[in-house]
């Protein structure tokens, strides 16, 4: 059977008046419609499969991220002082200490010194602790007015204190505290080591030359300047009045007040309160 396009157009497309007139428009026949509405309906049962059939398979399990491991040059930012806490039991720091003094009752000159400052804590409350310090101060020391009887311009001089006292912990955050104390004890006096019995203020020079050697009331008044480097260390500066009682002679005994400060370290040890 031979092809015949114009009878399957006759069949599909059917000529209106108008377009038997004018030649334009094309009206669409029953078989032609038909055709149309059976591909849509095709497509649209075909969408819906497709969407069921997305619906029933189980979501994909996203990958899980492999951890990267920071190579050369990577910079991790990290906070030492982020454990920080004020709730140790026990303390411990060393310093290099500075202390000044008078070692006669009347001597012009004073004697700096230098030494080492040895003190531990043991706290009580969050705010109350108890302090002991051990310290040792050694230099030398002018003899004026003196000088032209002794015959010595440098003369070794010693102090030692035993001290201990209650510690207020004030204002402190992870960065550092101010921690006051109130320390007394005793303080011994080494001022004729060098000068023998010449030069106590009850030998030959008199009131005029070095205090004897002698232990004597000893205070500290002042507190400590922390600033943590982390959990445990902290850089310490402590700043005292030194309060020493030693007696000259019967009549003129010599209570003195002078600047000390000691710089150092302290260790916060584990145990806690």
């Amino acid at each position: 059977m031979r092809f015949q396009p114009r009878i399957l157009r006759q069949r599909l497309l059917q000529r209106s008046p108008a377009i038997y007139h004018a030649r334009v428009m094309l009206f669409v026949t029953r078989q032609t419609r038909f055709l149309i509405a059976a591909a849509t309906a095709a497509v649209f049962a075909a969408t819906l499969l497709t969407n069921a059939q997305a619906q029933t398979q189980p979501p994909a399990t996203p990958a899980t991220p492999q951890p990267v491991s920071p190579g050369n040059g990577t910079y991790i930012s990290t906070d030492p002082l982020a454990n920080v806490r004020y709730d140790n039991r026990w303390d411990l720091s060393v310093g290099m200490a500075y202390g000044h003094i008078h070692a006669g009752p009347n001597l012009r000159e004073g004697a700096n010194l230098g030494g080492l400052d040895v003190s531990g804590s043991y706290w009580l409350t969050k705010r109350w602790g108890i302090e002991g310090s051990g310290r040792g101060y050694l230099g030398t020391s002018g003899t004026t007015p003196a000088a032209s009887v002794l015959g010595e311009s440098g003369v070794f001089v010693a102090q030692y204190m035993f001290l201990a006292g209650p510690e207020y912990l004030g204002p402190h955050n992870k960065h550092g505290a101010i921690i006051l104390h109130a320390l007394v004890g005793g303080a011994y006096g080494d001022f004729n080591r060098d000068l023998g019995r010449q030069g106590s203020a009850t030998g030959p020079t008199g009131p005029a030359a070095f205090y004897d050697n002698q232990v004597a009331l000893g205070g500290a008044f002042g507190g400590h300047i922390d600033l943590n480097r982390s959990e445990h260390w902290v850089f310490r500066v402590t700043p005292d009045a030194l309060m020493t009682g030693y007696d000259g002679t019967s009549l003129y005994p010599h209570t003195q007040f002078n600047f000390g400060i000691s710089v150092g370290a302290e260790y916060k040890f584990k145990k806690k309160r």
